[in-house]
């Protein structure tokens, strides 16, 4: 299906026997035309006649075409379609064709319509207009076969549809009637038996690079170019970020000699520690362990390194240990830490060590997977980890932690780049190239193939062949497409990342026996060839090849970049805007979301099924039997001090926190904690309530006050006395109002100058608001009651109700004949009808008095200013306004293009029983722009990122707390804020789909419709009301933010004790309140308007609680009941129960400040924290005698204590001497000295 370009032959479109469009149909090729007119009032017909390469002319003289048709209402698709259609046979011989269109009267399609055998044509000489508006889409299709010399044919094809046109001659022409041909394919039937194939593997459509290079500037391409640069910024600047990270992950390579290894000792251990990946699981303390085995145990050894940080968060750090001798087999390790750290990096997460005997290569597990912390946990800093048996190591929730830690830091491409392991050969900026070779290459497919794959779902609906599964259809061009697509993106970048992981590197020695040629340069390491197992050979390339690679990334990704240039070029920037749309989605779905489910999955499944425990490649790549050499880009930075042979470890010296060190440590962390969780949890908030009001403020337009209170001057008319419309408290009041002051300013009249205003047409008197559509009067009558007592009168009027509407219809005078003699307009005939809401798109309004419903008897104040008037003052004549009416509304839609404001209005007169009347008018401004600034649609975004924050949050301290969460005040704050939060979203998308209802039929119609917003200003108050709550709720939190502000804290604790008593005597004051609101009300209904209601008498006692009431309105009703009441309710109300709340709230004051817990112990430590960052505050004398104590008690040990160590000590250097001199006389032998 091929789109066709049509051009107008008219020069006016107006006033024409027919409306005449263009068609170029040259082709080397023959095409069939489809035609497809939707009309926007499907009651209209269309006779539609062509004529090919030139002009039709049809007439009462003239008949000059070669093909006409008709089309009535009772032609109509299920899709409100007319179709033409002329196959390829017809317009094989030519190269234009010229079509006209007009729509037939009313009686063309009475006479040619009702008769379906017709055969004449309806010809006229009269000129024509169109009433309606149409729309007109024109496509062609055609049937080709490959003949034997491979040229395309189509000779003995014919393409068929529903429809046909008939010829001038007034016979059909025979066509085959095929139900499949449509937008998306074309049903073909041939005379001859031809060759057909159908493809499953669907290749893209060609680039056209003539349009490319002569439409390929800037700013008509704007979003594909600036989408190939941030791409190509984004890569550059991840590339700078992986090659400064690989930089420091060499640093935490390599294998650190303990620094109390002795010289003299000969057997040496490589002892692995892995750090976990938890928040802050780093720590900078001093970590020291005795390591214990069958047939000896190590002293106090300490782990640290000079040269480089060890224990880091997620790190993995190799230490070499010497010994004299075999430790055996190693029963377990204690391991501890001294809590020296500053913070959080005092703290320690251990997944589990690995000890290695680098004489048998044996290898022993110690799993810990705990905190070493004061504040975690059990608190302990100090632990025994046994050696885990195979059972233990095949854990499922050990095995678990290893494989997704392990998939997520390397399998995952992209997380790799900030995770990837130290110790893994695949680089970060090797990875970084393949995440942009694969992102390239996907783009590029996608947009190779995006006209296919829109074509295809949309041809869903009309695949016979296709797979329905639910609301789901499949077809075999989806399928196809995407397999070409995730096997030509999966491919190239599968194959990039395994060329780039079996590059070998340049290497030199192994750090591991560089660092034990230091220890022991003298003596040959020897490794047991046999306890090597036999590994998988592994193909390997050569450390050039990394040229290679990186020369195939960058070629794969500047071929991508420059095809999907030149396919944005052709699509255009606002079609590559919707390509971009769902490439971004499928990106980030699949990185956030595919991918991870799948790696969880994986996990699972391995840890489950395959739980094999010598198989650790996080382990291996550090445990390398066959790895002697080290890279090209490492160096060794650990040297041995050739110290004294009497020099002992210095491992005896344990820093170990006793219990009172241990709660000193613990308190003064959790106070930290503690500090950084209410600066966090202020930050936050503050953050969130500033989106709140951002969000709350910007709803509310500037504009608002200024246009309710130009439009209150403007039909208010309060500057004259006899217009007024507030003043209005008669019928002929307001018949006046409205035949002088409100029809008068409904249209736009002469300038002050006596001139005619231009391009006005709609807008109301001011010449700055635009009436949509058109103003309505609807008024609301009651049914005729006989009276309860008619001895006076017989019909009562009743007040309104919903169930005492009329809704009967009447005829002009309200008389209930079916006929009249007279004749009136039809506005006039309407405004006796009855209307129901439905049809009027109104809805229940609340008025002062009563509650109307939507529907009424309607007047539409349409036509010229002369009409209006004259409309007005027949009704006025007939009464339509009488003893019966209850209820009279104006309502009226105006837009202030000035301000873009739409604001809807609504005047109310009440007609109560009583005889007096009530005018109100409500004016509702509306701003249709959702979002009026990129500040405001950021917010909004983050808002809500903060609401699913804060529900989650709730939600686990409901669990945690289960009943007792709903007795906490904070907690009903929170969920108020989710409530409203969530309501406000809710309500936020109803308005968006009203306020795009109402502004796709103000674009279908211009403004000339009425359009009702009552709805619209319902959901709009609603909004507001949630979003003003928030606003409350998120203000009153801040109470519970400042909890640790003395002032603060002793207002919340004295609410807390006068709780129960403020509640019981709240009940015995609401009765004596209620007693007065009754005895007031009863007594000043008819005399004071105060009293005139309960609502306005409580009002009324509320005033005089706070000592603002005027007292001579009661002395005035009645000089001496009313005095009496007033006094009596003053001494009862205002100085008894007042003066006991007040003394309630002094109690429970006075208890609370002596009960008051000294919990302020935070805030000062918060400010002398603040004090010492800034250097404001030195340390006080007794806290520098503090820390010089303590730091004494920790290196200060007793002569006597330490005197068995030291004999211990000095027996051990002898031997070692003893040792080293006949190693020293072996060599000597050997060497024939």
């Amino acid at each position: 299906m091929i789109l066709q370009n049509v051009t107008s032959t008219n020069s006016t479109p107006h006033n024409q026997l027919f409306y005449f469009n263009y068609i170029n149909i040259t082709n080397t090729l023959s095409v069939s035309i489809h035609f497809e007119v939707c009309p926007f009032n499907l009651s209209l017909g269309y006779l539609f006649i062509y004529k090919f390469d030139q002009t039709p002319l049809l007439n009462s003289s003239i008949n000059l075409i070669d093909g006409w048709t008709l089309s009535c209402p009772s032609n109509l698709t299920n899709e409100s379609i007319y179709k033409y259609f002329i196959n390829n046979q017809q317009t094989s011989e030519y190269q234009s064709l010229i079509f006209g269109l007009r729509e037939l009267s009313l009686i063309e399609i009475n006479e040619f319509c009702s008769n379906s055998s017709y055969t004449n044509l309806p010809i006229t000489d009269e000129r024509f207009n169109f009433t309606s508006n149409y729309e007109l889409c024109i496509y062609t299709s055609g049937c080709y076969y490959l003949d034997s010399n491979t040229n395309w044919k189509p000779d003995g094809l014919i393409v068929s549809t529903f429809s046909f046109v008939k010829e001038n001659s007034s016979h059909l022409i025979k066509t085959k009637v095929g139900p499949l041909t449509n937008h998306y394919e074309t049903e073909c039937f041939a005379t001859h038996l031809t060759t057909f194939a159908d493809g499953f593997i669907v290749l893209p459509s060609p680039i056209n690079w003539s349009y490319v290079f002569a439409n390929a500037d800037f700013m008509r391409n704007k979003t594909i170019y600036l989408t190939v640069i941030s791409v190509s910024v984004i890569y550059i600047i991840l590339m700078i970020y992986a090659r400064y990270n690989d930089k420091k992950d060499i640093e935490k390579l390599g294998v650190t000699p303990l620094s109390d290894n002795m010289m003299s000792d000969q057997y040496f251990y490589e002892i692995l520690v892995f750090t976990g990946r938890r928040a802050n699981a780093g720590t900078k303390s001093k970590v020291q362990f005795i390591l214990s085995g069958t047939n000896d145990e190590t002293d106090v050894r300490t782990f640290s390194d000079c040269h480089r940080k060890i224990f880091q968060r997620g790190g993995i750090d190799a230490f070499i240990m010497t010994v004299p001798k075999s430790l055996g087999l190693f029963n377990y390790i204690r391991i501890w830490h001294d809590n020296t750290g500053q913070g959080s990096s005092a703290s320690w997460f251990l997944k589990y060590i690995i000890v290695r005997d680098l004489q048998t290569m044996e290898n022993f597990h110690f799993i810990s997977q705990q905190w070493f912390a004061v504040e975690k946990d059990d608190g302990l800093i100090e632990r025994v980890l046994s050696v885990a048996n195979e059972i233990e190591k095949r854990n499922f929730s050990y095995v678990l932690s290893k494989k997704a830690y392990q998939t997520i830091s390397d399998s995952h491409l992209w997380f790799s780049i900030f995770s990837r392991p130290p110790s893994n050969t695949f680089t970060r900026v090797q990875r970084c190239s393949c995440c942009f070779v694969l992102l390239f290459t996907s783009m590029l497919l996608n947009i190779m193939y995006y006209d296919l794959s829109v074509e295809a779902k949309s041809s869903n609906k009309t695949e016979g062949n296709s797979l329905s599964i639910g609301p789901l259809h499949i077809t075999p061009q989806q399928i196809g497409i995407g397999i070409m697509v995730e096997l030509l993106s999966l491919i190239p970048s599968l194959l990039i990342v395994q060329f780039f992981r079996r590059i070998r590197t340049r290497q030199q020695i192994s750090p591991i026996y560089q660092t034990l040629y230091s220890i022991k340069p003298l003596v040959q390491v020897s490794r047991n060839v046999n306890v090597i197992k036999k590994k998988r050979i592994i193909i390997r390339f050569p450390w050039w090849c990394l040229f290679i690679a990186y020369t195939l990334s960058f070629l794969m990704i500047a071929v991508s970049i420059l095809f999907i240039i030149a396919r944005g070029i052709e699509f255009g920037d606002l079609k590559t805007q919707k390509w971009l749309t769902s490439v971004l989605t499928g990106f980030f779905s699949s990185i956030l979301l595919t991918q991870p489910i799948k790696i969880v999955c994986s996990a699972i499944f391995f840890a489950y099924f395959l739980r094999n425990s010598n198989e650790d490649e996080e382990t291996n790549e550090y445990i390398d039997d066959n790895k002697i050499d080290l890279n090209n880009n490492e160096d060794y930075v650990h040297s041995i001090e050739y110290d004294s042979l009497c020099n002992s470890q210095s491992g005896k010296l344990m820093n170990r926190l006793n219990e009172n060190e241990l709660a000193d440590a613990r308190q003064y962390r959790l106070k930290e904690i503690q500090m950084w969780s209410i600066i966090r949890e202020f930050f936050i908030y503050l953050t969130f309530l500033t989106l709140i009001c951002i969000i709350a403020y910007s709803n509310c337009e500037y504009n608002s006050f200024l246009q309710v209170h130009h439009l209150r001057k403007y039909f208010f008319n309060s500057k004259q006395i006899s217009y007024d419309y507030t003043e209005i408290s008669t019928i002929d009041e307001c018949w006046n109002w409205l035949e002088n002051s409100f029809v008068s300013n409904l249209r736009a009249q002469q300038w002050y100058n006596g001139e005619t205003p231009r391009n006005m047409n709609g807008y109301i008197n001011d010449k700055s608001n635009r009436i949509i559509g058109w103003s309505t009067m609807r008024q609301l009558r009651i049914k005729s009651n006989l009276c309860s007592d008619q001895r006076i009168i017989s019909i009562c009027n009743n007040d309104y109700s919903l169930f005492n509407e009329e809704k009967h219809s009447f005829q002009p005078g309200w008389i209930n004949q079916t006929s009249t003699e007279l004749e009136y307009s039809s506005s006039i005939l309407k405004a006796f009808k009855y209307t129901t809401s439905d049809k009027l798109d109104t809805y229940i309004y609340i008025g002062q008095y009563e509650t109307y419903s939507g529907g009424g008897y309607i007047y539409e104040f349409r036509g010229r200013l002369s009409d209006l008037k004259s409309n007005l003052s027949k009704l006025h004549q007939l009464g339509w306004i009488d003893d019966k009416t209850r209820a009279i509304f104006i309502q009226l839609t105006l837009y202030n293009p000035n301000v873009q404001l739409f604001t809807s209005v609504t005047f109310l007169v009440e007609f109560l029983s009583t005889g007096s009347i009530s005018p109100t008018a409500r004016f509702e401004p509306l701003n249709f722009y959702v979002f009026t600034s990129v500040l405001q649609l950021a917010c909004t975004i983050c808002y809500m990122f903060f609401i699913i924050y804060f529900m989650i949050i709730e939600i686990r301290l409901l669990f945690k707390l289960k009943l007792n969460y709903f007795r906490q005040f904070r907690s009903l704050i929170e969920l108020g804020i989710i409530i409203c939060s969530l309501g406000s979203v809710v309500v936020y998308i109803w308005r968006f789909q009203e306020f795009k209802r109402i502004s796709r039929l103000f674009k279908e119609t211009n403004g000339y419709v009425y359009i009702n917003l009552q709805l619209a200003v319902y959901v709009n108050d609603l909004l507001t009301f949630f979003l003003g709550f928030c606003c409350f709720f998120g203000t009153i939190k801040f109470v519970h933010l400042f909890r640790f502000n003395q002032r603060i804290s002793l207002f919340t604790e004295t609410l807390r004790y006068a709780g129960k008593e403020l509640v019981s005597f709240s009940m015995m004051f609401a009765i004596v309140f209620m007693s007065f609101l009754s005895l007031f009300y009863l007594l000043f209904v008819s005399k004071i308007w105060s009293c005139s209601s309960l609502l306005s008498s409580a009002q009324m006692l509320f005033e005089m609680t706070l000592m603002k009431f005027d007292a001579s309105e009661l002395i005035g009703a009645d000089a001496i009941i009313g005095p009496l009441c007033f006094s009596t309710f003053i001494l009862l109300v205002v100085f008894v129960c007042l003066s006991m709340f007040i003394s309630i709230i002094n109690d429970s004051f006075r208890c609370a400040r002596e009960n008051q817990v000294e919990d302020q112990d935070i805030l000062s430590f918060m400010l002398n924290k603040l004090l010492n960052w800034i250097r404001m505050k030195a340390l006080s004398r007794s806290q520098i005698t503090e820390k010089q104590d303590s730091r004494m008690r920790a290196q200060y040990f007793h002569p006597i204590e330490n005197f068995p160590d030291r004999i211990d000590q000095l027996l051990e250097a002898i031997s070692r001497l003893y040792i080293s001199q006949q190693a020293d006389l072996l060599r000597l032998e050997k060497a024939g000295v």
